[in-house]
């Protein structure tokens, strides 16, 4: 038996010792293989030769409280946001694009980011066209049966059909009754992206649903001033996975124009990613005496106290004391995504500090994941967690889990990437 690693914190739940002590390798390959193939062959065999480290093979697990707290939580900041003075407070910073036009689509995929503490789930942030969902899926239906008793954190049939819906619903909500006849999934050079192997399956999906579907490049569109369209056929909704939030870069002004024009329903949008993906209102959300100025519930504000880490914004009048207290934050920049400049503040050079302090940067008090310790190749590790919650309207559709070495999440490391979340307790 390999000697197990030293425990930094005991364990503190029954998640935690599961977390600990259960090593199986749960993935059932043979199921993967069959869930991730495609009329032109399997992604299975692309994936493993191209992106080794995208699916974990083991499990992480996660109490049912926890689960609950996360998805009470959510529904809180849902409530905030429709508020008229948090619209106010976050379009005084927001691009112009979120600002002139108001979307009657929701926005799909809103991802809320969690690291588990001792205290319990803390968000980390909120992301717009959150990957993965459709991947985590079909993780999700493969798993073999293990040791303990517990449960998925969700049905994965009844969260593929649930994606599906949440597109029609989209459309109903800009279109009424109106038939909805193509989906274009967008982004930049999307043969090259990490996550392209889910844009075949979401193609693949809609499809068998009974809807068109392409794969293009924001250059690829074209707008006449009434229809956007690529390569001549028009596009009815765009399934936007671009991180121009606000579609401020020139490759995506035909895009930009048909948005503004209301000529396709984009989803996510612009004044999506404005109301809640935009790092300052992770400011607003730990500002209780703020939340209480506005008219927030008291039980909105206890829940948003125990569950969002205390969060500021960096400027250089305040450069000083970040410094000095730099170990407990963590720097973001306010249009960030995917981990990319973010800073332990204990890792920080003052020359970066110095840069930071430019603007354009939060700091958030630190909240250290959790970990999920396994074996590769007969080797133990201790990886470190995250949860992300694929969310539509306030509901919860899928948890799954990110395992990783590092600073933050990357697909970089042995034994770590999307895991499948199942319920304790």
């Amino acid at each position: 038996m390999p000697k197990s690693l030293p425990l930094e914190n005991p364990p503190k739940n029954a998640a935690d010792r599961l977390n600990r002590d259960c090593f199986c390798s749960t993935v059932d390959h043979a199921a993967l293989r069959r869930a991730l193939e495609s009329e032109s062959g399997s992604l299975y065999a692309e994936i493993l030769a191209t992106r080794p480290n995208l699916f974990s093979d083991t499990r992480v697990y996660v109490l049912q409280a926890h689960l609950d707290f996360m998805a009470e939580l959510i529904r809180a900041v849902e409530r905030i946001a429709a508020l008229p003075a948090w619209r106010e407070r976050v379009f005084a910073y927001a691009p112009e694009t979120a600002r002139r036009h108001e979307p009657k689509a929701a926005g799909v995929f809103l991802g809320y980011d969690f690291h588990l503490d001792a205290a319990g789930p803390r968000l980390i942030e909120i992301n717009t066209n959150a990957g993965g969902g459709l991947l985590n899926t079909r993780l999700l239906g493969t798993h073999l049966a293990c040791c303990p008793e517990t449960a998925r954190s969700a049905d994965p049939r009844r969260v593929e059909d649930d994606f599906v819906a949440m597109f029609r619903k989209e459309w109903r909500l800009a279109r009424g009754d109106a038939p909805l006849r193509r989906i274009a999934i967008v982004d930049q050079t999307p043969a090259e992206q990490f996550l392209a192997p889910e844009f075949t399956l979401f193609r693949q999906l809609f499809e068998a649903r009974g809807v068109a579907a392409i794969i293009a490049a924001p250059e690829e569109l074209a707008f006449d001033g009434g229809r956007l369209s690529c390569g001549g056929r028009v596009i009815d909704l765009v399934y936007n996975r671009l991180t121009d939030f606000a579609l401020e870069e020139e490759k995506n002004a035909a895009l930009r124009a048909a948005y503004l024009a209301d000529a396709a329903v984009v989803t996510p949008h612009p004044r999506a990613h404005a109301l809640y993906a935009d790092k300052r209102n992770l400011v607003a959300l730990s500002d209780e005496a703020w939340l209480q100025a506005i008219g927030v519930s008291a039980s909105d504000r206890r829940l948003l106290e125990a569950g969002v880490p205390r969060t500021e914004e960096v400027t250089p009048a305040n450069a000083a004391a970040f410094w000095d207290t730099r170990k407990q934050w963590f720097f973001k920049p306010e249009a960030g995504f995917g981990g990319k400049a973010t800073y332990r503040g204990d890792k920080l050079t003052r020359r970066v500090f110095a840069e930071i302090t430019q603007g354009g940067f939060i700091a958030q008090a630190m909240v250290s994941p959790s970990e999920r310790r396994l074996r590769v190749d007969g080797v133990e590790h201790r990886l470190k967690l995250d949860l992300r919650n694929y969310v539509y309207r306030d509901a919860v559709q899928l948890v799954s889990a990110r395992l990783y070495q590092g600073q933050t999440t990357n697909f970089r490391t042995r034994g770590g990437g999307f895991a499948a979340v199942f319920a304790v307790g």
